[in-house]
C-alpha cells in the first residue's frame, strides 16, 4: 500500500511517497520512503496574492506521484497536505488569504485520482510531536519484531526530536519531570505503552524569520542609515535591501519603522563573530520566567534528558560546518569556534569553498551562531548532554520530519493497544515447521550415510 504526504513548509514544499506491505498495516518498521519530490519555488504561503499559483506549483510533483504509485493503487492511496509555520504566520497576518491558499491547494489535490484526505495547517505542537513519532518509529524505539516473529518492546529509551524549519523551531522529548505548563504536555499511548512528552514550538525562530529579525535589530541599532553594517555577514559581501523585505512578516511588524517601506538600505558585511553573537542573543529573552525553570521567552522546559536527533536546518548547518569547513562538532565549544571561524571567513573564501551554496552562504555565520545559542543558552545543553545530539537528515533511507508521523497517526497505523499476537503465532508455526523439516532432513541424511557405511563394511 502507498500513502502521500505534502510537507508545505515556509520556504518550500516537499512531497513524500511512503509504502508498506498491504498485509502488515500494524507492523512496525515496515513503512519506508518510496520516493520524494521537492516542489520548485517558494512555500505555499508566498502565494498569498495569487492563491491559484500555490496549487499549480504542486503539479510537477503530483505528476511524479502518478508514476511512482502503481495505477491500480491510485484510488486507495491516501493523500494529505500539512502546512506549517509559514501558513501559521499568514493565517495570523491575513486569514482570508491563508484560507484562499489552502482552498486552491485542495482544488489541485482533488483533481488527482488519489484518496485526498484534506489539507490543514498543523499547530506547532502537532509538528513537534509528529516529528518525535517519526524519529522513534523509524529507529524502532516503540516496538519491533523479534527474529521468531514475536513482538518485542525494546527496553530502549525514546529519542528527543529537534526540528528547525524556515519559520519555527520545535523541541520534543519524553520526560519524567512534572510539566508545569499543561500546554507543553502531550500524553500518547502507542503499542499499549504510555508516553509523557514535553513539546514546544517557537514561532518566528525558524531560520528565515531569525535572519529577518536579526536584520531588523541591526537596522534599528544604526537608526536606518542609508548604509548599515552587518557583523554576521562576511567581509566583501554587501547587498541593497528594501525595508519591505524585512518588515513583511508578523515576526518583525512590531519593529516596523515609520519610514516608507520601499526605502532601500545598503547592508555591508563586517565578519565580526563576537559582535554577531551579541546581536543574535538579543533575539532571545532570558530574563522572564514564571516557572521553576525556562528555556527562553518565559517558556517552561524541564531539563533535557536522553539522546536527541536534530534534523532539518539543524542538520544542514552542522553538515556545512563538518563538510565545507572541515570541523568536528562534538561539544558546544566546537560549535561556537566553528561559528567564529565562519564569521571570520571572507566572502571570496566562502565562495571558493562552496560555490554551489552561494544563495545561502552569507547566512551561515548568523545561523551557526543562532544554533549554538539556541542549543546551549536556550535549551540548556551542556558538555555532558550536547554529545547526545545526533544531527541527521534521515534514519535509514527515510527522511526525518513530521510527515511520516502525521500519516501514521491519520491512518491509525500505530495502534494504541499492543498488536495481537495472531500474526506472530502464525509466523512462529512456520518457524517450527521449517525447523522440523530441517531436523527430519538431517536425520534422514545421517541414517542414509550410516546405512551406506554398513552395507560397504558388510560387503568387505
Amino acid at each position: 500500500q502507498y500513502g502521500i504526504v505534502l510537507d508545505a513548509g515556509s520556504s518550500h514544499t516537499a512531497m513524500f511517497v511512503y509504502k508498506w506491505p498491504a498485509d502488515k498495516e500494524n507492523d512496525t518498521g515496515v513503512v519506508s520512503e518510496h520516493s520524494m519530490c521537492d516542489v520548485e519555488g517558494p512555500g505555499i504561503s508566498s502565494y498569498s496574492s495569487n492563491p491559484p499559483a500555490a496549487g499549480t506549483s504542486l503539479v510537477h510533483c503530483l505528476n511524479q506521484a502518478l508514476r511512482d504509485v502503481p495505477k491500480e493503487k491510485h484510488a486507495g492511496t491516501p493523500l494529505y497536505l500539512g502546512a506549517t509555520a509559514g501558513m501559521r504566520l499568514l493565517n495570523i497576518a491575513n486569514m482570508q488569504a491563508s484560507d484562499a491558499v489552502l482552498s486552491a491547494v485542495a482544488a489541485t489535490l482533488k483533481s488527482y485520482p488519489f484518496d485526498f484526505r484534506g489539507s490543514k495547517i498543523l499547530s506547532g505542537e502537532e509538528e513537534g510531536v509528529f516529528g518525535w513519532v517519526t524519529a522513534n518509529y523509524l529507529l524502532e524505539n516503540f516496538i519491533k519484531r523479534g527474529w521468531l516473529g514475536e513482538w518485542i518492546q525494546p527496553q530502549k529509551k525514546t529519542l528527543g526530536a529537534m526540528d528547525f524549519g524556515g519559520a519555527s523551531t520545535q523541541i520534543t522529548f519524553e520526560t519524567r519531570d512534572t510539566i508545569e505548563d499543561p500546554r507543553n504536555e502531550v500524553m500518547l499511548k502507542l503499542y499499549g505503552q504510555a508516553y509523557k512528552v514535553y513539546t514546544h514550538s517557537f514561532l518566528c525562530y525558524g531560520r528565515d524569520q531569525v535572519l529577518k529579525r536579526l536584520l531588523s535589530k541591526l537596522l534599528q541599532a544604526e537608526s536606518y542609515q542609508p548604509t548599515v553594517h552587518h557583523p554576521c555577514w562576511p567581509t566583501g559581501y554587501d547587498k541593497s535591501l528594501s525595508l519591505n523585505s524585512v518588515y513583511d512578516s508578523p515576526c518583525t511588524e512590531k519593529e516596523r519603522p515609520s519610514l516608507a517601506l520601499n526605502t532601500t538600505i545598503r547592508v555591508i558585511g563586517t565578519g565580526n563573530g563576537s559582535l554577531c553573537a551579541v546581536h543574535v542573543s538579543k533575539l532571545f529573552d532570558f530574563t522572564t520566567c514564571s516557572f521553576s525553570r525556562c528555556s527562553f521567552d518565559g517558556i517552561f522546559q524541564p531539563e533535557v534528558s536522553g539522546n536527541f536527533i536534530a534534523f532539518s536546518a539543524f542538520f544542514y548547518t552542522v553538515d556545512f560546518i563538518q563538510t565545507v569547513m572541515g570541523r568536528p562538532v562534538h561539544l558546544p565549544s566546537d560549535l561556537k569556534d566553528a561559528a567564529m571561524t565562519i564569521c571570520a571567513t571572507s566572502w571570496s573564501e566562502l565562495l571558493q569553498k562552496a560555490p554551489k551554496l552561494e544563495k545561502r552562504l552569507a547566512d551561515y555565520c548568523a545561523v551557526s551562531t543562532f544554533v549554538y545559542l539556541l542549543t546551549t543558552k536556550g535549551y540548556n545543553f551542556d558538555n555532558h548532554s550536547f554529545p547526545n545530539i545526533a544531527f541527521q537528515k534521515k534514519a535509514g533511507e527515510t527522511s526525518i520530519g513530521w510527515a511520516l508521523g502525521y500519516m501514521l497517526n491519520l491512518t491509525n497505523m500505530i495502534p494504541a493497544e499492543k498488536p495481537s499476537s495472531h500474526k506472530s503465532m502464525l509466523y512462529n508455526y512456520w518457524v517450527i515447521l521449517i525447523l522440523l523439516f530441517v531436523v527430519t532432513t538431517l536425520t534422514s541424511l545421517v541414517t542414509a550415510v550410516c546405512l551406506l557405511r554398513r552395507s560397504k563394511s558388510s560387503a568387505i
